[in-house]
């Protein structure tokens, strides 16, 4: 794709460009054992970049922050992008290292084992981000990083324009880290999107301590969401699976969404999906209502493919608008 130098971006990705590459096995090997590979595949993942890429094909201008290698895996990361139609302005090239992968290995039984390489994905210094193109974005959606590109999310956040909205996926591994690792970013979040497990990762004990709630009194989903609306962020989103998605914002408004059931074949890039109808929704100023069903309904097509094979195009989800809510 043309590098466009006067674009104006709906959404900015920054988040890990990895290649996924799997391997089917007669069984996982264990100390000093060899097995054989039976088959083997290669894809482009990353959880932003599955956003990215589903808000491109949906018709929003898009742009991506990571980094990748000057190897056969940058070369895969960069073209999946660009056949897209992700600009590539924002992309950072390493001179040196590898780009990021993750390796997974599947037996017969469905035992699996997962290795990660975060190559320079974990090597993005601020002075790499060009704050003029990162100041052509509307929305920057901030997934988990590792290294020093952790270090630069957290510097970064507090220097973006008050203008910018800041989408945030924190995933398993931020939340993991607890509220206080990722304050600088949670602090500057106007969208909150977080599945159920990770919400009660992040902050049921953060809460706990601070507001000297005992043990034996229950906290549910909701309760953590409102105290995260409370603390600052605008809109918070909780993620549910097949239970749908809960929304609660700053205006008082609060939906529960039930999920669209269908024969689900990979979930691995639901969540992912979710995010792309949702900030899609956002970008075209829906209500929370259907800025949730959107979302709900994008994972739903995303879920019946392999990967992100699934994510709709623009004309699918006009047809949908449509039909679900009779709109000319």
């Amino acid at each position: 794709m043309e590098i466009a130098d006067d674009i104006l971006y709906d959404v900015i990705g920054f988040g890990a460009l990895n290649v996924d590459k799997l391997f089917t096995v007669d069984e996982i090997a264990c100390h000093d054992e060899e097995r054989s590979i039976l088959k083997s595949e290669r894809s482009p993942g990353g959880s932003a970049a599955n956003t990215i890429i589903g808000l491109a094909n949906l018709g929003l201008t898009t742009s991506y922050i990571g980094k990748i290698a000057n190897d056969n895996d940058g070369e895969l990361l960069e073209l999946n992008l660009a056949e897209h139609g992700v600009h590539l302005n924002n992309l950072i090239y390493a001179d040196e290292g590898v780009s990021g992968a993750a390796l997974g290995f599947v037996d017969q039984n469905g035992e699996r084992a997962l290795y990660i390489n975060t190559g320079v994905n974990e090597e993005i210094s601020l002075n790499e981000i060009n704050p003029i193109e990162l100041n052509r974005g509307k929305i920057l959606h901030i997934t988990s990083m590792f290294g020093e590109t952790f270090e630069t999310q957290k510097e970064l956040c507090p220097k973006l324009p008050k203008s910018m909205i800041v989408s945030f996926d924190p995933g398993l591994i931020y939340a993991k880290l607890g509220v206080e690792a990722i304050k600088p970013i949670l602090d500057r979040t106007d969208i909150l999107l977080i599945n159920e497990n990770e919400l009660f990762v992040l902050c049921e004990d953060y809460y706990r301590k601070r507001d000297n709630i005992p043990k034996d009194e229950k906290l549910s989903f909701r309760d953590l969401a409102i105290k995260l609306r409370d603390d600052g962020i605008k809109i918070v989103i909780v993620k549910r699976g097949t239970k749908g998605a809960y929304g609660i914002n700053s205006d008082d408004e609060e939906v529960k969404i039930p999920a669209f059931l269908v024969d689900a074949v990979d979930t691995t890039a639901a969540g992912d999906s979710f995010n792309t109808g949702f900030l899609y929704s956002y970008v075209n100023g829906f209500s929370l209502e259907k800025s949730v069903t959107v979302g709900n309904w994008v994972a739903s097509q995303s879920v019946q493919a392999m990967g992100i094979a699934g994510l709709p195009m623009k004309e699918d989800l006009e047809k949908f608008l449509s039909d679900y809510y009779d709109e000319d």
